[in-house]
């Protein structure tokens, strides 16, 4: 909570650069529809690195008036900007005041905020994210997987979880959507979509140097900063952040000399230029570069139970481990976008969004954590893709339209060796090893359109539907080698197979009739995905809203595969809401989602094969499950005074298993527990050397299980608590926070591998590799961190 700046404003498409903030005083018309009335709306861009001074008396007054009652909230989440009170879907926006306040840093620190979302920092790396929301999302980030919860920087789709892990540079806000997406953002949006979006840029030239130590000797430095080429017409953005920390723990023994050992480390940077061009009032251009490199250690699971082949006991803090393979890890991002927007007349908006993004991935993963090589895999991911996006919004009297053409083109190539070292000894050779290569690359154009009606003054209707054609091809190379086979020492710079032999292809297709597999297999899917939405508006600070709406998870191909088997069809989920978005008086907010979905044709690997002999599984991809879930989401926000403020968060799922082919069966969600609370406080005490804004926060859920399939890795209940204390200066040059997360030292589970068997007893015994190989990846352990900020 802040008097100075309105968290969560976003400039307005019509009026990009107006200099006004938007106040709950400044109410809606109680009878014009939200679409309706954007033209009436001069959203400010009130950047969180402006000074105080910079703003005007008349802004100054409009705060002090706002003091003691709720925030007029911007949001985009129907591609054009509205009031989250009057957006008809549900929506968490934290905005960058806030997120400064909260010490928030990194996106997964987001899903203590909005309920029933799942965002964790994945198992193996620091940057692969683990998205589900309303138990919707992707467990395993291998190539050729989609994602359920579709991640978005500033509108352009990021397609895979590697890097996905966003550290926040120059955030606007973060906007959490939740439920099927299917209409305006297309595919791989079931679960709902988090939006990133970055801040514009005011044409001032400013600097903001950012300077963080904490615990673990933390040190992250981050400069932002813009000015203007072309006075009122070319502006110049700048971004750079360098982040490092040394291992919450370390690898306590490792097979390989002279190794960095700290484990869950951080070392990392990131870097944005951005070129902004004003020509006119009604055209506006944008080109961005950015660019991330994270090469902090691969994290070591812990061992839950100890290991029955080598000295790996369970070690004394969750964050230690053992490895044999280098503990070298590397995540490299870099990526193009831009914009143009052109507004035509007063009622007609053209866009164009495009951008082409490369990622590369190399990774060393111990799945059993001893020195030994049981199960060690090492592996390299490789994507590229390109995306284009064509908008057309149109406003009239009584509707308003949101249409566009998308166009997607993407490649994901990746490969991995399956070394089981010590089992190859027992089957009486050197060793094994399991070779995997294959991409799995798609193409797909979509045409959608949303529009909004106003049936009365009171009721409207919304409309949407959008249509995509999607083209995948893929191929698989799988073998099994009766020895140990490990890339070459320089395979950080590009992936060799040691002893020059070709790995066979076995998913593809016999173009010459001879049963060679000499091209890649190719499926197409066409999808229709409608949307359609009631709002009744009782008062002008009241709606009401009902919908259905479709989304669906693209089809795909086995990048597992050991035989020529076809592709899967998409997953879809039929989704159902009704809500009420309230501002009860000026000073209470309640917004309350009912939902419920069906998702059919869930895409699970069955094992296939004896199994009691690990060379000869055959694992198949299938269409193998549905699944139905129901719900509530409640969110609540009370000004108690002047400078103190309540936000309540509160999400709930009853999930039910209606179809169950998936061997192992399905038995539950993954990361996703029942309950889901949080509770923040947030108070500002203003004084003579400036303001200081005190922010408490507990955050409570339920106990989840890691996997879909098994119980045997599953959290118990737990609850988090967070403080912070964060000062600026009367002038608004100087700024510091004091943050403490995970006050009490928690230890949660977020990730895990559970290659092991358990007998009717409970006893554990042997799996894949011969040992029992059960492993837990944990979320941050207690941390304090200092931050100081000087704006100039």
């Amino acid at each position: 909570m802040s008097k100075s700046a309105h968290t969560n404003s976003l400039v307005s498409p019509y009026q990009p650069y107006s200099a006004t903030v938007t106040t709950e005083e400044q109410k809606r018309p109680s009878v014009k529809h939200p679409m309706r009335s954007l033209c009436a709306l001069a959203v400010a861009s009130v950047l969180s690195s402006a000074p105080v001074f910079a703003q005007d008396s008349q802004t100054n007054t409009d705060a002090e008036e706002q003091k003691g009652k709720l925030e007029r909230i911007e949001v985009t989440a129907r591609k054009t900007v509205e009031s989250l009170q009057e957006t008809p879907v549900a929506i968490t926006s934290i905005g960058a005041v806030e997120l400064g306040e909260k010490g928030i840093s990194v996106l997964t620190e987001v899903q203590q905020f909005s309920p029933n979302t799942t965002l964790q920092t994945s198992r193996g790396t620091n940057s692969t994210l683990t998205a589900f929301i309303r138990g919707l999302g992707q467990q395993d980030p291998l190539w050729g997987y989609e994602p359920g919860v579709g991640i978005y920087v500033d509108d352009v789709y990021i397609a895979r979880p590697q890097g996905a892990v966003l550290d926040l540079l120059d955030v606007q806000r973060i906007e959490v959507l939740r439920g099927p997406q299917g209409t305006l953002y297309g595919k791989n949006t079931i679960g709902g979509a988090v939006k990133y979006v970055t801040k514009e840029m005011t044409g001032d030239t400013q600097m903001n140097v950012e300077a963080t130590v904490g615990s673990y000797s933390q040190r992250d430095i981050k400069v932002t900063g813009q000015i203007p080429l072309i006075e009122d017409t070319v502006y110049l953005g700048v971004g750079y952040a360098n982040l490092n920390r040394d291992g919450f723990g370390e690898y306590l023994v490792s097979a390989l000399p002279n190794q960095d050992k700290e484990n869950y480390n951080k070392d990392l940077w990131a870097a944005r230029v951005t070129l902004e061009v004003h020509p006119s009032e009604d055209l506006f251009f944008r080109i961005g570069w950015d660019k991330t490199e994270d090469t902090s250690n691969a994290k070591g699971g812990y061992r839950l139970i100890p290991s029955i082949l080598t000295d790996a006991p369970v070690p004394d803090s969750v964050f230690d481990s053992y490895t044999s393979l280098p503990t070298w890890n590397k995540v490299e991002l870099e990526g193009y976008n831009w914009l143009a927007r052109y507004q035509v007349n007063d009622n007609l908006e053209l866009k164009y969004i495009g951008s082409h993004r490369e990622s590369y991935s190399p990774t060393n993963i111990d799945f059993d954590n001893t020195p030994l090589p049981i199960f060690d895999v090492p592996a390299e991911y490789d994507d590229s893709n390109d995306t284009h996006e064509l908008q057309a919004n149109y406003m009239g009297d009584t509707f308003s339209v949101v249409s566009g053409l998308y166009f997607y083109d993407g490649e994901s190539c990746g490969n991995f060796d399956a070394i089981l070292g010590v089992l190859g000894q027992v089957l009486g050779a050197t060793g094994l090893t399991r070779e995997v290569t294959g991409c799995n690359n798609s193409e797909s154009w979509a045409a959608y359109a949303q529009m909004n009606y106003d049936i009365s003054d009171k009721v409207s209707l919304s409309l949407g539907a959008r249509y995509t054609d999607e083209e995948k091809s893929a191929f698989v190379n799988n073998d099994l080698v009766y020895a140990n086979v490990y890339p070459s020492t320089d395979w950080i710079d590009g992936y060799v197979r040691p002893d020059g032999q070709l790995v066979p292809q076995v998913l593809g297709t016999d173009t010459d009739g001879d049963d060679i597999l000499d091209a890649p297999a190719v499926e197409s899917w066409s999808r229709f995905t409608p949307r359609v939405g009631v709002e009744y508006q009782m008062n002008r600070d009241t709606m009401f809203f009902a919908s259905y709406s479709q989304g669906f998870k693209s089809g795909t191909f086995n990048p597992r595969a050991q035989t020529n088997e076809p592709g899967v069809e998409p997953e879809v989920v039929d989704s159902f809401e009704v809500g009420v978005k309230s501002d009860l008086s000026d000073a209470l907010r309640m917004n309350l989602t009912l939902f419920s979905y069906d998702h059919k044709d869930r895409q699970y690997i069955g094992i296939e094969g004896d199994l009691s002999d690990p060379t000869a599984l055959d694992q198949r991809l299938r269409n193998a499950a549905e699944t139905a879930a129901k719900g509530a989401e409640l969110e609540m926000t009370w000004v108690a005074t002047d400078n103190l403020q309540f936000d309540v968060a509160y999400g709930y799922i009853d999930f039910e298993i209606k179809k169950n082919n998936a061997i192992p069966p399905l038995i539950g969600l993954a990361s996703t527990p029942e309950n889901t609370f949080n509770l923040n406080a947030n108070y500002l005490l203003e004084t003579t050397f400036g303001d200081i804004t005190f922010n408490a926060n507990y955050y409570y859920r339920d106990d989840y299980l890691i996997f879909e399939t098994s119980d045997l890795i599953q959290q118990d209940a737990y609850g988090m608590v967070n403080l912070s204390a964060r000062w600026e200066s009367v002038e608004g040059d100087w700024y510091a926070g004091l943050h403490v997360k995970n006050l009490t030292d928690e230890e949660y589970l977020v990730g895990g591998y559970d290659f092991v068997t358990q007998d009717d007893d409970g006893n554990f015994g042997p799996g894949l590799g011969g040992d029992t190989t059960l492993i837990g990846y944990y979320g941050d352990p207690r941390t304090v961190h200092l931050t100081v900020g000087y704006r100039f």
